[in-house]
């Protein structure tokens, strides 16, 4: 499968996923859908259908749009999460599939809101696996708790993403990771693997590149809000459970000003 990342709005990403095999496509989050499609056309894609992360404008608010330009295609989104445009809503565990060689399963990561998806694809057996996690999981980050709690985002964050295998490449929703590795270097400032992924993060963006994807091995040494099960993360917090420390760690990135 060929994965390509298309920058919108100020900082959000779209993704369209492609079957290499029959050049059918799936488009993550289209926002802008005149700049996807034009897009796939250039890599001679049929858009065959959307995957909506969940129902925030920036995400979904493309989805009617693009629905009048292919009348066929089909939008999937989450069943609890009153997705614009929706056609086929998704509940944890379906699946769905691209082409000849790409399956897609729709995991239910609530918090940011009730109804998140986040979308575990795999493709040839020699490929790495992706998951896009629109606002849920963040490189080095995670979604604000809008419509829910800290014990939600553990459970999606570190329990369901978390687990997925180690060389599963993430790409989330936005473009935020210079900021939050400058704030995760607050939370662990003698972590030499965020200050190295820093480094590297801010040449990327100098040079105009994108930070994604990562991969969920990468998260596990360098986002805070995936290391709280680390007893030394929570005592150094004051605190003794790994939700508690998550729900900090939220609280103080909230705060924060970098």
């Amino acid at each position: 499968m060929k994965i390509l990342h298309i920058p919108c709005l100020d900082d959000n990403y779209s993704y369209l996923i492609i079957d290499e095999q029959t050049k059918e496509a799936a488009v993550v989050d289209p926002v802008e859908p005149e700049k996807v499609l034009e897009i796939a056309k250039n890599n001679d894609a049929n858009v065959k259908f959307v995957l909506t992360t969940h129902h925030h404008w920036d995400h979904a608010g493309g989805n009617d749009k693009i629905r009048e330009l292919v009348p066929s295609i089909k939008v999937y989104g989450g069943s609890i999460d009153n997705v614009k445009g929706c056609t086929n809503r998704l509940d944890n565990g379906d699946k769905v599939s691209l082409g000849a060689e790409v399956n897609i399963l729709s995991l239910h990561t609530p918090c940011h809101t009730k109804g998140h998806i986040s979308y575990y694809v795999t493709g040839k057996e020699d490929e790495s696996p992706a998951v896009f996690t629109g606002d849920t999981m963040f490189i080095a980050g995670c979604g604000k708790f809008f419509e829910g709690t800290a014990e939600q985002m553990y459970q999606s964050l570190c329990v369901t993403l978390g687990s997925l295998p180690k060389l599963t490449r993430v790409y989330c929703g936005h473009e935020y990771t210079v900021k939050n590795l400058q704030f995760a270097l607050t939370v662990e400032p003698e972590n030499a693997k965020i200050a190295e992924k820093l480094a590297w993060a801010q040449n990327q963006r100098n040079a105009g590149l994108p930070t994604i994807p990562s991969t969920i091995a990468e998260e596990l040494e360098t986002n805070p809000f995936m290391r709280v099960d680390i007893p030394e993360i929570q005592q150094k917090l004051g605190l003794n459970s790994p939700v508690e420390a998550l729900r900090e760690i939220r609280k103080l990135k909230d705060n924060w000003r970098g």
